[in-house]
């Protein structure tokens, strides 16, 4: 019995020790540190991913679906330093406090990506 306990104790205190580095970005927004100094929010909102910038709102990837391999794609993204109504394919894919952002134009030729670490 006393075994027991003490395993439920250690349990408890590894779970919520670590439980941060574990969270899903399905369970709780997550914060990502994008150029050094931009805060992105990044979320699932009914079961589609966004990612906004919090100083001015601005999203950069909206409404994106989860693939079988745990990425997330999508048609609207959209860059800070480009026009508005231009609109990219994207891919989001998270790997260990990293999030990799790709967007594409002209048929997937011309592409561009960033990494962005987790705050």
């Amino acid at each position: 019995m006393k075994f027991t306990k003490i395993l439920a104790l250690a349990f408890a205190l590894l779970s919520t020790t670590f439980a941060p580095a574990f969270a899903s970005i399905k369970d709780a927004p997550q914060a990502y540190l994008r150029k050094d100094t931009q805060e992105i929010i990044v979320f699932v909102n009914d079961g589609k991913l966004y990612c906004r910038r919090t100083e001015d709102n601005f999203e950069l990837c909206h409404g994106m679906e989860e693939q079988p391999d745990g990425s997330w794609t999508g048609d609207k993204m959209k860059h800070p330093d480009m026009p508005g109504f231009m609109t990219f394919n994207g891919t989001v894919t998270f790997r260990e406090g990293e999030l990799t952002i790709k967007g594409c134009a002209v048929g997937n030729s011309m592409c561009d990506s960033e990494v962005w670490i987790r705050q």
